[in-house]
Formats: C-alpha cells, structure tokens, sequence
C-alpha cells in the first residue's frame, strides 16, 4: 500500500473516488457492546476525501483511544486506513462494505485476521466478530457490535 500520493500530485483528482461512498452509511456516533465496549465516531474531514474515527473503547483492563483515517488508495484499487492509539499503535486496515456487509480485514484484503459485520436492514445496528489464526491452529477474536447513537433535534447526540 502507498502510504502517501505524492506520484499523484501534479495528477490528484478534483473529486472523492466514488468508492468513498460506500463508507457513508457509518457517519455518526455509535455505541460499542460486546467483548469490548465503548463509543465510535464518524465523520468526513472538509472535503470528502477521507472519513476520520474517533475511538474509545475498553476490553477488560485495556484502554484505546485513537483516531483513523480512512480513504480510497490508488495503488491498490481498496478502501485503506491508517489508525494510531494512545498505546502507540499504527495499523493499517483495508476495509469493504458489499450490501449490508462491513468487512474490515488486519493489513491486507483478504488477510486472515478480520472483522466481519452485517448492518441491520435499518442501518442503525452493526453485529460482527474480530477473528484471527491462533498459534494452536484455533481461531481466536471477539464479538464487538455496535448501535447508532440517536442525534437529539439540536444535532447532539443523546
């Protein structure tokens, strides 16, 4: 993956790639439940050419907070981000959404560690698994769902 564009930048596009927009339906503050809890947030940085995270979320004694952002990589035709946390984490992700499911794989596409979720037909509701090979030949991973957080009629959320 490229980590930057600047073979592009007398040739950058004047508009988001139309892929970007399969990431919409993610915009806004969501509670996360399951083996880890917490809140995420969405939103399009000026511009929509990338779609910025905010996290926090706990599983067990863990605590991560981070920001990713995620856009559409040129080298390699996919949706690609890159997230740092207050532990020093820097990952980077590629991710698919097809009908009503997200697919976030670890690295790579088709990468063997990955989270798979469907959206409820509403939209408001994302039920998935982070899964991964352990060393024993098991599959390892937690459940992490996550709700939509309602925006009050002053635009905050609830």
């Amino acid at each position: 993956m490229a980590d930057n564009n600047n073979a592009l930048v007398g040739n950058m596009s004047k508009e988001p790639n139309p892929a970007l927009k399969k990431l919409s339906r993610l915009v806004g503050r969501w509670k996360q439940f399951g083996d880890a809890d917490g809140t995420a947030e969405y939103e399009w940085m000026e511009g929509g050419f990338f779609l910025i995270q905010r996290f926090d979320f706990h599983m067990g004694e863990r605590e991560s907070r981070g920001v990713e952002y995620i856009g559409f990589d040129e080298d390699t035709r996919t949706l690609r981000s890159h997230l740092m946390d207050n532990e020093g984490r820097n990952f980077t992700y590629t991710r698919d959404i097809e009908g009503d499911t997200l697919t976030i794989w670890f690295g790579e596409r088709g990468s063997d560690n990955f989270y798979r979720g469907r959206f409820s037909k509403e939209g408001d509701t994302l039920t998935g698994r982070w899964q991964w090979p352990r060393g024993d030949g098991k599959t390892g991973g937690f459940e992490l769902n996550a709700a939509r957080i309602p925006v009050s009629k002053k635009g905050r959320s609830r």
